[in-house]
Parts: structure tokens; sequence; C-alpha cells
């Protein structure tokens, strides 16, 4: 019997079918969340996190090119429950499945590990998965509005800004996310103590977060404590979701125009939401690298020592004994 080793059969149809359907289900569902807290400039609606940008991108990682078909019907699914179909959602699709794609075979072609033990990891993600590729998204999205509406031309690149931050945060914070989800097998707190500490990083996130949000003394700088203490203690689960629970927070109190908010045309209110949500997601993901790579160092140098004192004895066990060593003397 021949065995081939190495490749992997490409799953049967009644598989695929399968594959896609979740694939557009999840992206739907990450869709409609995304667009429960958005902000309108015209004819246009921007999601200032996007969150099916990260969803794309960590289902590519996870089935490669059979999540294609997913990620653009749910695309399409989304954009046919605000518009009916014509240019505009065609071309918004070309770019939703676009970006992710183009995000995907740059980071491979990188050497992207999902792990996002090294802080190469990171930055990768950032520059090549989130900055760099989400500009297919924004700038298709951009134009065809342009094209086929009212869009101002004085508005255009506020809104060209807000939809690529947005798509490029979906990419910062919620594929990492998914990527732990992914590959965790049990739960990371251990102790009662670790649980303690989570409960009471939880608390003072609550305390904090909306009083940042909607102060009108624009406290907003009082989220990045919180946020460092949840990088250090916790790495990406703790920091992402800060992150996330922070943009959530502060994107309520820029709909609702409270806070530092106030007195802000909508074009304003999208930019300085934006440049809060891209700095906070930025910095929890950057942090949570290197704080991971220094951990990772750390016990590759002590399974090293290990190893290393491990060698030492067994080689001081096999080493002969001298003829004029004790045991001869007790010989005589």
């Amino acid at each position: 019997m021949a065995a081939v080793v190495g490749t992997r059969a490409w799953p049967r149809p009644a598989v695929l079918a399968l594959e896609t359907a979740v694939v557009s289900a999840c992206y739907f569902a990450a869709g409609r969340l995304g667009l429960l807290r958005r902000l309108s400039v015209d004819e246009a609606v921007v999601s200032p996190l996007w969150p099916p940008s990260g969803v794309a991108l960590a289902f590519l990682f996870l089935l490669g090119w059979r999540a294609v078909p997913g990620i653009a019907l749910g695309a399409l699914f989304i954009l046919m429950s605000l518009t009916t179909l014509g240019p505009t959602v065609l071309g918004t699709v070309f770019g939703n499945v676009a970006a992710p794609l183009c995000a995907y075979l740059l980071l491979r072609r990188v050497g992207f590990r999902t792990d996002l033990g090294r802080l190469r990891d990171g930055v990768a993600l950032v520059f090549l998965g989130a900055l760099t590729s989400m500009l297919i998204s924004a700038s298709v999205g951009v134009v065809m509005l342009a094209l086929t509406t009212e869009l101002p031309r004085e508005d255009f690149w506020a809104v060209w800004l807000a939809w690529w931050v947005g798509d490029a945060m979906g990419v910062v914070i919620v594929t990492p996310l998914l990527f732990l989800v992914f590959r965790t097998r049990r739960f990371p707190l251990r102790n009662r103590q670790r649980w303690a500490e989570a409960a009471g990083m939880t608390a003072l996130a609550a305390v904090v977060l909306p009083l940042a949000a909607y102060n009108v003394f624009n406290l907003l700088f009082l989220v990045y404590p919180v946020l460092i203490w949840t990088a250090l203690r916790f790495q990406f689960a703790g920091s992402l979701l800060c992150a996330l629970a922070a943009s959530v927070v502060t994107t309520s109190a820029a709909i609702q125009g409270a806070g530092s908010f106030q007195d802000l045309t909508d074009v304003q209110i999208m930019v300085k939401l934006q440049a809060f949500n891209g700095s906070v997601g930025l910095t929890a993901l950057l942090l949570s690298a290197v704080i991971s790579a220094q951990i990772n160092t750390r016990r590759s140098v002590e399974r090293a020592c290990r190893e290393l004192v491990q060698v030492l004895d067994n080689l001081t066990l096999a080493q002969p004994r001298r003829p004029g060593g004790p045991a001869a003397d007790e010989d005589r």
C-alpha cells in the first residue's frame, strides 16, 4: 500500500460547503456586531472597528484558500442588508475579499507564526496585515462611494481614513484573539490568585473606561495604565480584550456626542475616534508582542540551562574513577 506523506486532500464538496457556510455566518455575525456602533457622513457608513476583516484573516490562516468563498458571501450578505445590489456593492465585496487575502499572502511570505511568540510576528501583523493590506478595502470602498453617491469631495479623505483605520483595527484586535481561541485547549488561569487578579482588572476597567470616555475633561489617556497592566500580566488575552472594551465604550460615547466628543462635527468625531482606536490597538498588540517575546526568551534560556545541567550530571556519572582514587584506597 502506497502512502503519500505531507499532502492534504481537498475536502469533499459537502465539507467544503459546510466550511463556506461557517465562514460566511461568522463573517456576517461579526459585521452585524460592527454595525451596531457605526458613524455616518452623508452617504458613507463607517464602523470604527470592523471585526470582519480580522475574522477573514484568521479563517484564511485556519483554512487557507478554502475560506475565500465564505468571506465573499459574508461580505455580500452584510452589504445587501444595508443597500440593494449594484456596482458599489460588488466593488466593496471585491475590496473586502482582496484586502485580507493580500494580508494572508504577505504574512505567509515573511514567515508569520500565529502564536505571535516573536516580536517580528506582531510587527508583521500590524504593518503588513493591517496598515498595508487594508489600504485595498478602504481605497476601493471609498472610491466606489465617491463614484456612485453624493460623497462631498472635502469629506473624501476623512471617510477614507476612518474606513482604513476601522479595517486595520479589526485585524489588530480581532485576529490575535481568534488565534488564541483556535489554539487554546485549556483556561490560561489555573489558580485562584490569577482569577482574583483578572477579576480586579475587570472591575478597574469597568470603572476607568466609562470615566475616560464620557468625561468632558478629555481623560482618554487614563485607558493606557490599565492597558499596560493587562499586557504585563496577561499578555495578548488581557491587553486585546482591554483594547476592544475601550474601543466599544469610546465609540458609544462618540456616537452619543458625549464627553470630549461634544460640539464636534461628524468628520471631527470620526477622525478623533479613529486616532484613539488606532493608538490603543497598536499599543496593545505591540506591547504584548514585546512581553511575550521576552517571556519566551526567558523560558528558552531556562530550558537550555536545565538541559546543560542534566548533560553535566550524566557526564559526571559516566566518568570512570581514577586508579588512585578513593575506591582504590578502600581496597588497600
